[in-house]
């Protein structure tokens, strides 16, 4: 997912995303998802989140 896509995401639910970077962005989302914000954290494989939108470009 591009960054303008993961952009106009956050945007369509509410999010500000003036001046943040990606993986902030990510994480908002998650966290409004109800999910461990935890996108680049490098805890992918101990997150358990399988069901997370984001959990193909994790790193």
């Amino acid at each position: 997912m591009t960054f303008a896509e993961i952009k106009a995401i956050a945007k369509e639910r509410g999010i500000k995303v003036g001046g943040m970077k990606k993986a902030d962005i990510v994480r908002s989302l998650q966290a409004q998802e109800g999910n461990e914000p935890c996108f680049a954290t490098g805890r992918t494989a101990e997150c358990g989140q399988l069901h997370c939108l984001w959990i193909k470009s994790c790193e």
